[in-house]
């Protein structure tokens, strides 16, 4: 199966039924992990690795093999460029092979969001890649960005944007957090809505963690078509990696790499399930 673009699978996405899950990686088994789990359910899948988290997995030699595992994957892959917030690493996933690039300039006024948005565009075309950008602020820190509090999505300014950029998939704030949620999120599915009906190109969640089956249901049925999610997945390698070495202390390091893998993938397969993507690929 060849590696895919982010529209060929966001655009696919018709009546609300599912969204495509996005999974941050930060290793060979992260990826090895969430690429099983798409192969077992016969899902299409999005691989990520957000900007912030390139200090613990080098861009120069993680996307590499993202790209490779992707093409040999059975099933559509998307190798994305999660939270880009310079130009230099956006041109560097772009010259590795990724085919979509996310520039989050959301905490830069709305015109000079705009404009740099455009000129990621701009570049991205060159690659015959897409674009997913942000518009409010989506709280809490990505990898090593600071926090930042909610700033839920103006509908004007969405449609402005958009109409400004044509990007390919658009991350709205509704409500959600990246990382670990302090208290229980309350979601804005009504300003979800309002923004689904005036902007034409695909919407992306972001800050997954944490959320109900109810919450992420809500959220597909009213129009967003692309589920981030990072936290959990990191989450659930740590638990099952601690939970190995109080079960097997003298454990060796296959024992490790198997355990990171299989945390992964179950953390994949069971949002993978609720995001409604089995034999959707």
């Amino acid at each position: 199966m060849p590696i895919v673009k982010l529209d060929e699978l966001l655009l696919g996405v018709k009546n609300n039924s599912y969204a495509i899950g996005s999974f941050n990686v930060s290793n060979m088994e992260m990826v090895m992990g969430t690429i099983k789990a798409a192969e077992e359910l016969n899902a299409p899948v999005i691989i990520q690795i957000a900007e912030g988290r390139l200090r613990y997995s080098p861009l120069h030699t993680l996307g590499p093999m993202m790209v490779a595992a992707a093409k040999e994957a059975k099933v559509p892959v998307v190798v994305h460029l999660d939270h880009g917030g310079t130009i230099e690493v956006i041109h560097q996933a772009l010259e590795i092979g990724f085919t979509s690039v996310m520039f989050d300039g959301s905490k830069y006024p709305l015109d000079i969001n705009i404009e740099k948005t455009k000129q990621v565009k701009e570049l991205a075309d060159k690659y015959n890649a897409n674009v997913e950008a942000e518009i409010g602020r989506v709280g809490g820190a990505e990898g090593d960005y600071a926090s930042v509090d909610i700033m839920i999505t103006s509908v004007d300014e969405a449609v402005k944007f958009y109409e400004a950029t044509k990007v390919d998939a658009l991350a709205v704030a509704i409500g959600t957090a990246h990382g670990n949620y302090k208290e229980v999120p309350k979601l804005r599915i009504d300003r979800l809505k309002e923004i689904a009906k005036v902007v034409a190109c695909p919407l992306v969640l972001h800050g997954g963690t944490g959320l109900t089956e109810q919450d992420f249901r809500n959220s597909l049925e009213n129009g967003i078509k692309k589920i981030n999610i990072a936290t959990a997945s990191y989450d659930s390698v740590a638990a099952n990696v601690k939970k190995l070495a109080k079960d097997k202390p003298d454990f060796n390091y296959f024992d490790h790499t198997d355990t990171v893998m299989m945390a992964t993938y179950e953390n994949v397969k069971k949002h993978m399930l609720i995001f409604g993507l089995k034999d959707k690929a």
